[in-house]
């Protein structure tokens, strides 16, 4: 490893990750603590991992007092954490203003725990319990924004601004706030709604998961066994770069902190062997994007997808992995044909990590491997299999003498984790209270209203509709939170519209993802830029470019959910692999212009429409498709073997 980021720094200026993590990723925007303030910060944090674990596996609390608790300790620890704007990052040093906002936001869902049991029995609050609600929902907004940023913040707040002018049809403007406070902050179906049930019960374990296996040195072996992989061939770095985000995606949250923990390593390699910048950042960034599809984690969305829709968390799992490995063989495709069209090598011999002792590094894998079969054989519940594999994460470090797991890493992690609550837990408040606006006044079926009447009965242009406004929602706004709003705004408008409802709810959950891609908000393609010293904009485009499998298969599993396993038997199962990845290839080869080599316009359009019907599951299409593609494959061999007896 020590060698790939040598070769790394020898190609371009220092890089400082750390600004670059600041710039497009806000948890990265902390304050700093030394010294004792440190250790009392760290062990508040600890101690919120281990309350989240009492919680979730042994409490038996009150649901709105467990809820509003978890929020409190949200308050507590965010005002703790994040500062009011970028750059205020003096040591040791928290405003005035801030331990006010902690104070009064701590407080507000504090008096709701405590009093949980008594306002639940009620269907009217007091005008002090109206006020402390607006100062709660106002200290959540004011940490979102801190934490997540102001895109999901502009949705709140605009729906907020229609369910008290236009959602309500009482008189009285002080009983339509009375109505949304009691609603949004004193019900389960605001702030405390599915979004944070599911934060609270299933993604902290998991989160606290991930921060104790990334201290066990698996982002380091992940990379180390892609580059003992793939490093090798035409365009390795690149490759390397696919294959290892997609196994950091497994257990990552954060599109750009999977582009910039990779990157930091293959994009300045994927320049050295040749690639331009813009390319090299851009294949960074679609992999690493691409980790919040594959299972098993799906960025936690996985847990409130399962939650949502009603159906067992191994369900939805299963049933990502086929459009997940197309998306990545598109992306492993593009780099390949880019490499040959460049004549690029791959790394040498003395470059790479021998595979041999790596494969005795394998028992690096058994917390992941664990958690798999405990969530998907174990009658126990998905908590209680995070725990297991954290036990394990833990036994495992204990081989590595680099990254074994002392009482002090202990700590660390354990504060890591609910560090890493945070941001998840503040988005997925302020997505509870946009799907509370929305069950409030209706809009759901004023939006499927308003897009049917542009879309008529075509299904198709609903869904493209839909994608749009999931890529505005979606600009910005972390993983989870982001389905959460799809969740609630466009997934309803599809299944209404005879969408089946996991294959809707997996075509917004893709579209929501994707706007870390495209521009103008592409944070995930502007981190790798900012690595690969690159054009943003240029980046962001070609980012999209790769990314073709995700603006495709999402229209696929929503018109014929047979590629989400949905009523097919084994056999269609397997033709459907095999048909889409060669359609993947043909799609992927006509957007790169390049086959057996060079190809002319028309190659590529032919190879375009055979590969997206072969993408499409059916006999008919796939027979045309592949007639389609196999008339560009033989006109390629003519053309080469004309340019050779010419030679």
């Amino acid at each position: 490893m020590a060698l790939f980021k040598k070769k790394a720094l020898e190609t371009q200026e220092p890089m400082d990750l750390d600004s670059v993590m600041k710039k497009f990723d806000r948890e990265s925007n902390v304050r700093v603590w030394e010294g004792a303030p440190k250790i009392i910060v760290t062990c508040i944090l600890a101690a919120f991992s281990l309350f989240c674990i009492y919680v979730t596996l042994f409490a038996t609390w009150l649901d709105e007092l467990r809820l509003a608790s978890f929020m409190a300790y949200i308050m507590l620890i965010g005002y703790l954490v994040f500062p009011a704007k970028k750059g205020m990052q003096k040591v040791n040093f928290i405003p005035w203003y801030d331990i006010l906002l902690m104070v009064c936001g701590t407080g507000a869902f504090l008096y709701y725990a405590i009093n949980a049991e008594t306002i639940v029995g009620r269907f009217k609050i007091t005008t002090p319990e109206m006020i402390i609600g607006i100062v709660g929902i106002l200290c959540l907004a004011e940490l979102c924004r801190r934490s997540v940023g102001l895109p999901i913040l502009c949705v709140a707040a605009v729906l907020l601004v229609y369910a008290l002018i236009w959602g309500s049809t009482n008189p009285s403007m002080l009983a339509r706030v009375t109505e949304n406070v009691r609603v949004l902050f004193y019900s389960k179906e605001g702030i405390l709604s599915t979004p944070i049930n599911v934060c609270s019960k299933y993604i902290v374990m998991f989160i606290i998961f991930g921060a104790f296996l990334e201290r066990t040195g698996i982002a380091d072996f992940f990379i180390k066994i892609a580059n003992a992989l793939v490093g090798r061939f035409s365009g390795g770095p690149a490759k390397v770069a696919v294959v290892a985000s997609a196994l950091e995606g497994m257990v990552s949250g954060s599109s750009v902190a999977n582009t910039v923990g990779s990157g930091a390593v293959t994009i300045p390699l994927m320049k050295r062997t040749g690639y331009k910048p813009e390319f090299a950042a851009a294949a960074e960034a679609s992999a690493s994007t691409g980790g919040q599809i594959m299972p098993p984690i799906m960025g936690a969305a996985a847990f409130l997808m399962a939650e949502t829709i009603g159906v067992p968390y191994s369900n939805v799992v299963v049933r990502a992995i086929l459009p997940a490995v197309l998306y990545f063989a598109g992306v492993f495709i593009t780099v390949h044909l880019e490499a040959k069209k460049e004549g690029l090598k791959g790394l040498t011999k003395e470059e790479l990590p021998r595979l041999k002792p790596l494969l005795k590094q394998s028992y690096l894998l058994l917390p992941l491997i664990l958690l798999i079969y405990l969530v998907g054989t174990s009658t126990r519940s998905i908590a209680y299999a995070a725990a297991i594999a954290i036990v394990v994460a833990i036994v495992v470090s204990l081989f590595n003498k680099e990254h074994r797991i002392t009482p002090k890493r202990l700590l660390e992690a354990l504060a890591a984790g609910g560090q890493g609550m945070i941001t998840v837990a503040a988005a997925c408040g302020v997505a509870g209270i946009i799907a509370g606006v929305i069950g409030i006044t209706g809009l759901a079926y004023t939006l499927f209203n308003g897009i049917v009447a542009v879309a008529g009965n075509q299904v198709i242009v609903a869904l493209f509709l839909t994608m749009l406004c999931c890529i505005v929602l979606g600009m910005g706004v972390p993983t989870t939170a982001n389905y959460c709003i799809m969740a609630a705004t466009c997934a309803p408008i599809l299944v209404q519209m005879g969408v089946p409802m996991i294959a809707a709810h997996f075509f917004v959950f893709y579209f929501g993802i994707v706007a870390d891609l495209t521009p103008p908000v592409a944070l995930a393609a502007y981190a790798g830029a900012a690595i690969a010293q690159a054009n943003p904009m240029k980046t962001a485009f070609t980012a999209t470019k790769l990314a073709i499998g995700a603006f495709i298969v999402p229209y696929v599993f929503a018109l014929n959910p047979a590629m989400l396993f949905i009523d097919t038997s084994v056999g269609e199962v397997i033709l459907i692999c095999i048909t889409s990845l060669v359609g993947i290839f043909a799609v992927s080869a006509a957007l790169e212009g390049y086959f057996l080599h060079g190809m002319k316009w028309y190659e590529r359009v032919v190879s375009a429409v055979g590969g997206l019907l072969l993408i499409y599951p059916g006999i008919v299409t796939d027979g045309i498709g592949l007639a389609l593609v196999a008339m560009v494959l033989v006109a390629q061999i003519i053309t080469r073997k004309k340019v050779a007896l010419h030679i």
